[in-house]
């Protein structure tokens, strides 16, 4: 009950920033989707909420762009797929901020149970940034590396999509990608509350 829309949420934005990053680079095709909305419905994946639900790592449904509206392409294929990532990290220290401010200000149970979720949210949002930076097709860390890789070595890759998507499900679901996920997942979360926690003891100070 508390995940689903946790999850959600760390979706609903990290996909939103794809279609905002492509149409800042001059790529209509996600508005013209429907996609820059906050509406997670539009969003969803089933097989990799799924995913999140189960494993605590997945992805959404990708958010259509074309490339050739870009004055680089390869570029702003790149920024396109690092917004989603840069989205996650974003969200995952305002919930914190929020959620300190929460409980500074307050020792209401009802919004102590607030800043519980946002801090879930957090977790959960670091981790699908993390996630998704991984450098393996179809997943936005592939897309990142675009514009290093001379055009014959795409070539090869980008046949096999589908198939790496199917090991990268296997490999998911045997949580072989645990450690790296929960590696990069704690240092985000590690930042963000030292961050927090600096930002307070200096109103705490003040006060």
């Amino acid at each position: 009950m508390i995940i689903i829309p946790a999850a959600l949420i760390a979706i609903t934005f990290h996909e939103m920033a794809h279609g905002w990053a492509a149409y800042a680079l001059g790529d209509t095709t996600a508005r013209d989707a429907g996609r820059l909305t906050l509406n997670p419905l539009d969003h969803i994946d089933p097989i990799g909420f799924l995913c999140i639900l189960i494993a605590g790592v997945g992805w959404a449904k990708p958010v259509p762009i074309n490339p050739y509206h870009f004055k680089k392409r390869k570029q702003g294929i790149a920024l396109t797929a690092l917004a989603g990532p840069v989205a996650n990290v974003l969200l995952c220290f305002v919930c914190f901020f929020i959620a300190y401010g929460i409980l500074f200000f307050s020792d209401n149970r009802i919004l102590g149970a607030v800043a519980q979720f946002l801090i879930i949210t957090a977790s959960i949002s670091a981790g699908l940034g993390v996630f998704n930076l991984i450098p393996v097709p179809p997943l936005d860390g592939s897309k990142i590396l675009y514009p290093l890789l001379p055009n014959r070595i795409l070539a090869k890759i980008m046949p096999y999509e589908g198939t790496i998507q199917v090991v990268l499900l296997i490999v998911v679901f045997l949580g072989a990608l645990n450690g790296i996920i929960g590696a990069g997942q704690n240092f985000i979360l590690r930042t963000a509350m030292q961050v927090c926690n600096s930002i307070f003891s200096a109103i705490a100070r003040v006060f």
